[in-house]
Formats: C-alpha cells, structure tokens, sequence
C-alpha cells in the first residue's frame, strides 16, 4: 500500500482540493483509496458531500476514544472510502496533551484495522501540531503542494526540519517523494521563475541523510480552474462535477505521474522517473 500525507502548514495553496481529486483520480483508476480527513476545518469531508453532525462518529472519536478506522470510514465513491473529520477535532491538541504516544495514535489504529487498500491519502491541517504528527507516523511519504509565488519557500524549511525529525525519531521510512506546483499560470513568467527556485532550493539543501534525497516536482501543473473552486459546494469531485474541465484533466495527468512513480530508483533532481 502506497501511503501519503498531503501538507503544508500554509493555507490557501492547493492541499485539500489535490488531496480529494487525486485520491478521486486514482480511484476512477481501479486503485482502492482511502482518505483520511485530519483538518478540523473538514474541507476534505465536506468537498466529498459528507458533513459529520455533532454526535457522530469521525476520526475525532478515533484519536480520542475507542473507535477503530471501520467504525467511523464511509463509502463515498467507487474505490473511493473517507474516514472523515469534524470540528470537534480541533480539541484533540489539548485533550491529548498529555497522552503518552499521542503522536501514533492512528498508526497503531492502522495496524489494527483490516482492510486493505492500494492507496491512503491524508489531508493535513495547515500546522504541524499532534495531527500532523499522526499524519507523519502512518505514512511513508509526503506530497507538498505548492503555490508558484515568491512566498512558496517562506517557513518551508521549518516544515522539511520538522518531516526530517519525524523521521530520525518516529517513522524512519518517511520521505518527501512529491512537490505539487497548484493555481499554475504558465503565461507568468513568475511561474516559471518559482518553478526553478524551487528546483534550486531542493538541490541546495539537500544532503545525504535529508529525507527529500528523491523528492521530483511533477511534470503536471495543477492550472488555475474556476471548476475546482466550485466543485466542492456540490459536494462532488472534480469528475463529478466538471469532467471535461482543465482541472478534471491536471488531476487525471497527476494520478498517472503518481501511478508511474518509481520510488527509491533516483537520485537525480528534477522530474519523477516513469516506469517503462
């Protein structure tokens, strides 16, 4: 099972709509996904028509009391599971202050639940509290979408320190695979300027036992869309409500790059190697 946590501790840069639409994609695909909701805004949720009321089962129950994964996961598509989010998850920082191993929660829920998909995708929140951490201890991999501006890279090394520790103390098996460039307007030369700033940037700080050593920024360019804004007030995927749109066709061409991924072949900069 290929595992990935989708994050930026910026908000407003592409996370939850590639987080949907590529586990959305890679469903329509014939892969078996599973997303995992951990933003207490429950954007990701609701951009998939579930909305939790109080008193219903969400990942909250499980982080926090005595849940499994399949008490609170729900069907939402072909392929496609959901193990969502409600607001209540913005208290799980405090109430699990002082819980020994409050960082593994999920993953020993993981380990736990019986069944099986091809794909686990994970919506962070937009910090790197104990959700995020939890996050970061059940996966093997981060994808890290980007805005291609001049503040992409601002507090990004805090963020790459904190995958970097993650990994030393936590989960030794993680690794930033993926840089996500999202709202791409190719007809800007800013564009392209971020694009290779970017690249600079992974070259330079990069060093042998740093946990981006085979990070590639995709080939596919999520272009600016008006159907991907509108998609999640109906509810619905991209497929779903725009299937012919720009945007439907990005996350097609991302879930290919995805599928295609060769991890651990290369430790060349740039694009993410093709499987013959």
């Amino acid at each position: 099972m290929r595992s990935i946590a989708v994050m930026n501790q910026k908000g407003g840069v592409g996370k939850t709509t590639s987080a949907v639409n590529l586990s959305a994609a890679l469903a329509a695909r014939g892969q078996r996904v599973c997303l995992y909701d951990l933003d207490p805004q429950a954007h990701a949720s609701l951009h998939l028509g579930v909305s939790r009321r109080d008193g219903e089962p969400s990942v909250y129950d499980v982080l926090t009391g005595d849940l499994s994964l399949a008490d609170v996961r729900t069907q939402v598509g072909e392929n496609l599971w959901l193990v969502p989010a409600h607001l209540d998850l913005a208290a799980a920082e405090v109430e699990l202050a002082g819980e020994v191993g409050r960082e593994v929660i999920l993953r020993d829920k993981l380990a736990q639940d019986q069944e099986t998909f091809d794909y686990l995708l994970i919506d962070c929140p937009p910090s790197l509290g104990v959700l995020t951490l939890n996050a970061l201890t059940m996966v093997r991999e981060v994808f890290l979408p980007l805005q291609p501006h001049f503040l992409a890279l601002h507090g990004l090394s805090k963020l790459l320190r904190t995958i970097q520790l993650v990994s030393k103390r936590l989960n030794p098996q993680l690794s930033l695979t993926g840089v996500l460039l999202c709202m791409y307007d190719a007809n800007t030369r800013l564009a392209a300027e971020v694009s290779s700033d970017i690249d600079q940037y992974f070259t330079r700080e990069r060093t042998s036992d740093c946990i981006w050593t085979e990070a590639r920024t995709f080939e596919t360019r999520i272009r600016r869309n008006i159907r991907l804004a509108e998609a999640p007030s109906f509810g619905q995927s991209i497929f779903e409500y725009a299937p012919t749109s720009n945007g439907a066709e990005d996350y097609r061409h991302l879930a290919e790059e995805v599928l295609a991924m060769a991890i651990g072949t290369s430790n060349d900069v740039g694009r993410l190697p093709i499987a013959a």
